[in-house]
């Protein structure tokens, strides 16, 4: 019952932030997130419950994600890299039509004045759909984004987010399979990196960092944690980096404005999404 709760909670958290066609596109790649988690625990025999969709409604997304819990031991590196990977990558693989779709349906024409809306950092996957659909976009001029493309950008943030290798993240257990302990070490250069881009680049980022402080650096250790990765799963992982660099976004949200016809009115539709050359 409290997945069914937290899903009709979290599809109308994000129809009030996007509308309907951007509400049933992000629902379903979150989905298609948890949902490879889940499948590869299942797999290998580790518990693992349902999605549990957070909604919020306050944020530019009307979403936190989502997350599921697994109550087993993780047998060994192995398991870790696969359930670790299954994620990101069935996120990342169904964010790409909505890209492909929303990109061909989204409109080009200068900064909307007077209206809400919110300004979105290119990561290099919108940034090649782009070139390939549409070319160079005038002086001026942004592209406004159809509620696929949307949630699309918010499928791939999520994808990066995920990925970042450090501690509970997906990218952190995908760390820890591939250099076991010796991944502390790497914890914390991500750490000292992204806070220093943080502090002289993107403030933004710097919410982030407090929440991984908060939730701890520490990895939980497999049952065998001497047996390597195979070579496939290493040669994998390369992969996985490629998704990571073009999924991440170096600036979010480079502006976020309120006109004052937003503030009195309150319509999600009257938020119109663009995205910036950053």
């Amino acid at each position: 019952m409290i997945h069914i709760v937290l899903f009709l909670l979290t599809f109308a958290s994000t129809y009030f932030a996007g509308g309907f066609l951007y509400s049933i596109s992000v629902m379903a790649i979150l989905l298609c997130h948890e949902m490879g988690h889940y499948i590869a625990s299942r797999i290998y025999g580790i518990p693992a419950t349902l999605p549990y969709f957070l909604p919020f409604p306050l944020s530019p997304f009307g979403t936190l994600g989502a997350v599921i819990k697994m109550k087993g031991i993780i047998i060994n590196k192995k398991a870790l890299f696969d359930i670790g990977v299954a994620g990101p990558l069935a996120g990342f693989v169904i964010s790409l039509p909505f890209i492909y779709i929303g990109i061909r349906l989204s409109t080009i024409g200068p900064a909307p004045v007077g209206l809400g809306f919110l300004q979105l950092g290119d990561p290099l996957i919108f940034k090649l759909f782009q070139a390939l659909l549409i070319g160079e976009i005038p002086a001026g001029y942004d592209l406004i984004l159809h509620p696929f493309a949307y949630a699309g950008w918010v499928g791939v943030f999520v994808t990066a987010l995920n990925l970042i290798p450090v501690g509970q993240l997906d990218g952190g257990h995908i760390v820890y399979a591939l250099f076991g302990e010796n991944s502390k070490k790497i914890y914390l250069f991500v750490l000292f990196g992204l806070g220093t881009y943080a502090l002289f680049f993107s403030q933004g980022w710097l919410a982030l960092i407090v929440l991984l402080l908060i939730f701890g650096m520490k990895h939980p250790i497999p049952l065998d944690n001497i047996t390597e990765l195979d070579r496939k799963r290493k040669m994998f992982a390369f992969i996985i980096l490629i998704i990571f660099i073009l999924s991440f976004v170096p600036k979010p949200f480079p502006e976020f404005t309120l006109g004052n016809e937003f503030k009195k009115k309150q319509e999600p539709k009257e938020v119109i999404v663009y995205l910036g050359a950053i």
